[in-house]
């Protein structure tokens, strides 16, 4: 990724360089604001530093990138004092405390090439998925998903997606055919619409994988407790445990705008016989 980082503090500049380019990220340094934000203007970069001191609002200067630029980067915070709370109200995706401790930084980076990423492939016109039986189509949740990242910007109000698809979907297209590959889909899809509640938005974000929005969760553990309730009835589920002769793989991750952190992600051998698979992660 590209990343822009701007501040006037040596130490921390060094650090987030040394750390991130190790990592084969390209990072750009800019100690004054106004030129970082003329920067943004015709240089596009995924992730943005900024530390706002000597100001105590950091709203406007946030306010000043998004308006610099055509796409989305992700912002962080930087500051000894404000948190995570404040940091999204301001329009940021996150906040990172100083001095700086190498294993948050690397952290937060994991989740805004997360962010990053998941924006890009919701958003990539190539290939839509249309609506059928209570599923709606990829590019509409494109604008439910932009939506929610337009609220978190301007009201710091979180939302939760819960991804659910078939980790070998490719392998079962290869070793079963086409067909069998897209009837386990099938099956999934019409598993999900039964399993969610009247009020859960679903969409299909891929070939194989199905997504449930979750806005303006009523309490803090529910996001977490519905994807863990998805994951539980998906292992449980003989129908869907084998696809022609291969054993299903599936895969339940929960992430959340504007952060991207990943809260579950669970891999599972749905069956009698299956079960959660240890050690293993989602494609996401």
């Amino acid at each position: 990724m590209k990343i822009l980082v701007i501040d006037r503090d040596t130490v921390t500049t060094q650090l987030i360089s040394n750390k991130l380019q190790a990592y084969g990220h390209t990072v750009v340094v800019e100690a004054v604001k106004n030129n970082a934000i003329e920067r943004l203007g015709i240089e596009k970069f995924d992730v943005i530093f900024i530390d706002p001191s000597p100001l105590t609002n950091a709203r406007p200067v946030i306010l000043g990138i998004r308006r610099s630029v055509r796409d989305y980067p992700y912002i962080v915070l930087m500051s000894q004092s404000i948190d995570r709370e404040e940091a999204l109200r301001a329009g940021a995706n996150d906040v990172l405390l100083k001095p700086l401790d190498s294993s948050a930084l690397e952290k937060m980076v994991d989740s805004a090439e997360r962010l990053t990423k998941l924006i890009r492939r919701i958003g990539d016109e190539s290939e839509d998925f249309p609506s059928a039986g209570g599923v709606i189509a990829k590019s509409a949740f494109n604008q439910l998903f932009l939506s929610g990242l337009d609220r978190a910007d301007r009201y710091g109000e979180r939302s939760f997606q819960v991804f659910i698809g078939i980790a070998n979907f490719n392998e079962i297209f290869t070793m079963d055919g086409p067909y069998i590959a897209n009837t386990v889909a099938a099956k999934l899809s019409q598993t999900l619409v039964r399993l969610r509640r009247q009020s859960d938005i679903i969409a299909q974000t891929g070939k194989a994988e199905y997504c449930l929005m979750l806005q303006r969760p009523q309490y803090e553990t529910e996001p977490l407790e519905a994807a863990n309730r998805f994951a539980e009835a998906l292992s449980k589920n003989d129908d869907l445990a084998m696809a022609g002769g291969t054993k299903v793989q599936l895969y339940v991750t929960l992430i959340d705008l504007p952060i991207g952190g990943k809260h579950a992600d669970h891999m599972m051998n749905p069956g009698a016989g299956g079960g959660m698979l240890a050690g293993m992660a989602s494609p996401l």
